[in-house]
């Protein structure tokens, strides 16, 4: 497993995790002071406002979970993976894939998202 791979997996359980206090350390540990995380519904910028995005995400889709769509591909201090959302085992309503870009102490400063598959509103 490359660094890329276990950093995808510890951001999906990141953006899994239900409880607030597990979850903004979790966001702590992962990302920079001054994560930037910007997608086609959202923008913000720290930890707390992404952990609050998340949050957010928990009460939008309750029930939901994050899980890998295919492998990673990664060079340098980037990488991109494509993602689930939704119940496991059932087909995915919420599909996507995120840019992640490493600061150079290897956590993660910058998140592009893009959304390929979402639900009428």
């Amino acid at each position: 497993m490359s660094e890329f791979d276990s950093l995808v997996e510890r951001y999906l359980a990141a953006w899994n995790e239900t409880d607030p206090s597990a979850r903004r350390k979790a966001v702590g540990e992962l990302f920079t002071e001054d994560v930037r995380y910007i997608d086609p519904v959202a923008a913000v910028e720290g930890q707390d406002e992404l952990s609050g995005l998340i949050g957010a995400v928990h009460q939008q889709f309750p029930g939901f979970v994050f899980s890998p769509g295919g492998p990673v591909d990664a060079h340098h201090d980037q990488g991109r993976f494509t993602w689930h959302l939704g119940v496991p085992g059932e087909e995915p309503p919420v599909i996507g894939f995120d840019v992640a870009e490493l600061a150079a102490d290897g956590r993660i400063r910058l998140v592009l998202g893009f959304i390929d598959k979402a639900p009428a509103a």
